[in-house]
């Protein structure tokens, strides 16, 4: 048997130091901007691509469904990376620069909320959607590793991880999801009145 032990403590000893240089004032902002679009019944446009769609994915699933279950108003996300036939259709069709952008023409509005994911900070056919959010006024998220490449100066409110590390990214993106989900399920379900107490199947 190969001994991995002193990698995987590496590995989460480097996840632990990143955690630690987070810049918590902007994770308190981009709570406040969710909370804000959530009350005002704007929509939230989210994507990436390759490990960021599933990111992207799985922030939909915790905020129209997690954090809204037990709540009469429920958040409105759309995942720009989950309809396949209309990704594939407009990558063959028009590029696949295009598959976000085309998805947000004529349809986003200056009130709704953008959630742009990219390790890099400069994947193309995200910029592209990003820059087109920009210009007709809705407010930008960008969550990013590396330097934040492009999506840092184009944003609003940078969730930054930084590392020159794309699973330490990641894996620190998927935790914003989490953190960002729980600390609002549990503000809007006391503001209801109600225990936030997360079921399980029995």
């Amino acid at each position: 048997m190969v001994d991995f032990k002193d990698k995987i403590k590496a590995y989460y000893r480097l996840e632990i130091e990143i955690i630690e240089k987070l810049d918590v004032d902007s994770l308190n902002e981009a709570l406040n901007c969710l909370l804000r679009h959530f009350e005002a019944g704007s929509r939230v446009y989210i994507m990436g691509n390759g490990g960021s769609s599933a990111t992207a994915s799985h922030f939909v699933c915790d905020f129209n469904k997690g954090v809204c279950s037990e709540l009469d108003k429920r958040f409105d996300f759309i995942c720009l990376n989950d309809n396949i036939p209309t990704l594939m259709a407009v990558a063959n069709d028009i590029s696949f620069e295009n598959v976000f952008l085309y998805q947000l023409e004529h349809k986003l509005k200056k009130e709704d909320l953008v959630i742009a994911i990219s390790g890099s900070g400069n994947s193309h056919n995200v910029v592209k959607a990003v820059e087109y959010a920009k210009s007709i006024g809705s407010e930008i998220i960008a969550m990013t590793g590396y330097s934040g490449g492009k999506l840092a100066k184009l944003c609003d409110i940078h969730m930054h991880v930084p590392v020159d590390d794309m699973q330490i990214t990641e894996d620190l993106h998927m935790g914003f999801d989490h953190m960002m989900m729980k600390i609002l399920w549990t503000y809007l379900m006391e503001k209801d009145g109600k225990q936030a107490i997360y079921r399980i199947n029995q």
